[in-house]
């Protein structure tokens, strides 16, 4: 979830608009936009390849389908105007279902489901989220996380983000005295070389009505076919295995939820 947008696939933006609005048939070609910037959910490497759980789910969900995946990635903030654009075909970027978003766009059923945590330096003088008031707190702009730091941490002053690297540098560097992300987000980044400066303060109960009940796939609106499809292929995916394979290579835990 950058501030110039990105774009990643195999062919130009110009063939893939062809195939992007069409009806997906067996041996076509689907479009998938993501973000490519939220370890270790979809991130863009150095070489231009996109890793990730999201892109691997993307990838055997096509499968299951049998239509091939090319990917674009695209700034979160022009997500979804970008699908309504027809830049590509549907949404795997760990996009939450909520009530707002469902309004502008169809979903598939949830494809994983993890709460909120909040990360603070490791010299913050804090041991829970009491101490967080007069505190600055960073968050990714037009998402979940944000919405429910405003109504969560309304005495915390909140700075909000085009990406994740952006506030991670800010915490890194002492401009800000915490971050609210997805608790595999954080938790991934705190172990890791560059977020040594921190530590998960807590891990925070999902608000289902902020929240949602997890991540699922966007489609446009209307396009409830599609959106069936990639929920029939989540199930047979979830039946097969090959969830658990893909899970298994991220996490020690069943991503999926409750």
């Amino acid at each position: 979830m950058r501030i110039s947008t990105r774009f990643f696939a195999a062919a130009s933006i110009a063939a893939l608009s062809l195939f992007a609005g069409s009806a997906m048939a067996e041996g076509e070609k689907l479009i998938i936009g993501t973000e490519g910037a939220y370890p270790p959910f979809n991130n863009l490497e150095s070489d231009g390849s996109l890793v990730g759980f999201d892109i691997d789910i993307a990838k055997a969900l096509c499968d299951e389908m049998k239509v091939t995946c090319e990917f674009v990635t695209q700034d979160w903030d022009g997500i979804i105007p970008a699908l309504q654009a027809k830049k590509f075909d549907a949404i795997i970027a760990s996009m939450s279902i909520t009530p707002e978003r469902k309004e502008k766009v169809d979903f598939s059923e949830k494809y994983y489901n993890t709460g909120p945590a909040i990360a603070v330096t490791k010299d913050l003088p804090i041991t829970d989220v009491a101490g967080l008031k007069g505190k600055v707190m960073g968050a990714q702009s037009s998402t979940t996380h944000a919405n429910f730091a405003e109504k969560a941490f309304a005495d915390s002053e909140l700075k909000l983000y085009p990406t994740t690297d952006e506030y991670k540098l800010d915490l890194e560097g002492g401009r800000i005295d915490a971050a609210i992300d997805d608790v595999v987000v954080l938790s991934e980044w705190v172990k890791s070389e560059a977020g040594a400066c921190c530590k998960i303060l807590t891990a925070l109960t999902p608000d289902i009505e902020i929240h949602g009940p997890g991540a699922g796939i966007a489609v446009r609106k209307g396009e409830t076919e599609l959106a069936a499809k990639f929920s029939a292929a989540i199930k047979a995916i979830r039946d097969n295995g090959k969830y658990k394979e893909i899970n298994d290579k991220y996490f020690d835990f069943d991503v999926y939820g409750e």
